[in-house]
This record gives C-alpha cells, structure tokens and sequence, in this order.
C-alpha cells in the first residue's frame, strides 16, 4: 500500500476515535452511568467498496 493510502486511513481513523470518545464522555456526563455498563457498536462503511464493518463491545460507567 503506498504512503498517501496509509495517512489518509490513519488520519480518518485518529478522527474516528477522538471525535467518538468525545461524543461518549459528553453523553455519560448528562447521565447517572454509576454501575452501568453499556452496549456498544461502531459501523464503518464505505457504499462504492459494499464495505460494512461492524465493530461491538461493552462501555463501563463512571464509578
């Protein structure tokens, strides 16, 4: 793969994480999360490639 490919695909992805774990951290800040553990999924596609990644987990609550 060359260089352009690997920094336009980190770049995206260093945006997909910062920009998502801000959206969580707000979110749990306006709700009572003690205790709680949330389900979680992350969907990447890309429609000209019929590309659909699915990504799942669980999200701990602040204590």
């Amino acid at each position: 793969m060359s260089d352009e490919f690997n920094m336009s695909m980190r770049k995206f992805l260093k945006q997909v994480g910062v920009t998502s774990q801000q959206a969580i951290e707000e979110a749990m800040r306006d709700a009572d999360t003690s205790g709680k553990r949330y389900a979680v999924k992350a969907v990447i596609t890309i429609e000209e490639l019929d590309l659909t990644h699915e990504v799942t987990g669980e999200i701990q609550g602040q204590e």
